[in-house]
């Protein structure tokens, strides 16, 4: 708080960074839903994504300090593949559990389609609240390393978080009318994302510049995927 106070200008524009990355995110993606959600389903799942990010910061602060105490990885070490995997399990989770809780155990939970967008919603939150964290620091250096911040944030993690959780939602979506399999679904959904969290993560972290392209290419192929998923779900739905 201290350090908003010091620099208010830091503060005010990685809040404007972090929420309109987010918010256009969201606005297009929501035109991919034919029968739009109840705004208010949308704003709780959208907030209940970004106070996700506190219980994760929490979460992935405990797991660093049980696995140093046990020898798995170092204070001051390298990037630990196991380290990264756990971390993206813990927010992968959560974001599932913020869409959980504020939509998908409610009648609005009508049609397939439902289950990715409100997923998305979610993890926009997720990603509005920890693109702000993230932003400020560089806010503070000074403004244009900000902006590229903000750039990067918007074409690359953002889109990271969109396409995790919308192959959760795509598992979900899969059993609708078979919600016995649902179970099952959302592991195999949520492994699945896990892993594309992780590994995406792990490549930012070890592979400079030449590996933050290819990262970010896979991550558009994915995106362009997860548009063609869109229409294909709404194609099977009735008019």
């Amino acid at each position: 708080m201290a350090q908003v106070i010091a620099n208010p200008f830091a503060a005010l524009w990685s809040a404007l960074g972090g929420l309109v990355v987010s918010l256009f995110w969201l606005w297009f993606w929501l035109r991919e839903d034919p029968h739009p959600e109840p705004r208010k389903i949308l704003l709780l799942s959208f907030v209940a994504g970004a106070a996700m990010v506190l219980a994760a910061l929490v979460f992935e602060q405990l797991v660093f300090n049980l696995g140093r105490g046990v020898g798995l990885w170092s204070a001051a070490g390298k990037p630990v593949f196991l380290l990264i995997f756990f971390w993206a399990a813990i927010e992968e989770i959560l974001k599932y559990s913020a869409s959980y809780w504020s939509a998908l155990r409610k009648p609005f939970f009508d049609e397939p389609v439902d289950a990715p967008i409100y997923l998305i919603t979610s993890a926009l939150g997720f990603a509005a609240l920890e693109n702000i964290l993230m932003l400020f620091g560089l806010f503070q250096a000074e403004l244009l390393s900000g902006l590229a911040g903000t750039g990067l944030r918007f074409v690359g993690a953002t889109l990271l978080h969109i396409l995790a959780s919308a192959v959760v939602g795509f598992s979900v979506s899969h059993d609708f009318f078979h919600p016995e399999h649902r179970f099952r679904n959302v592991v195999g959904g949520l492994f699945l994302a896990i892993l594309l969290h992780a590994f995406f993560n792990f490549f930012i972290l070890k592979g400079g510049a030449e590996g933050l392209v290819y990262v970010f290419s896979v991550v558009w192929l994915g995106i362009i995927v997860l548009i063609l998923s869109f229409e294909k779900i709404k194609s099977q739905m009735p008019a």
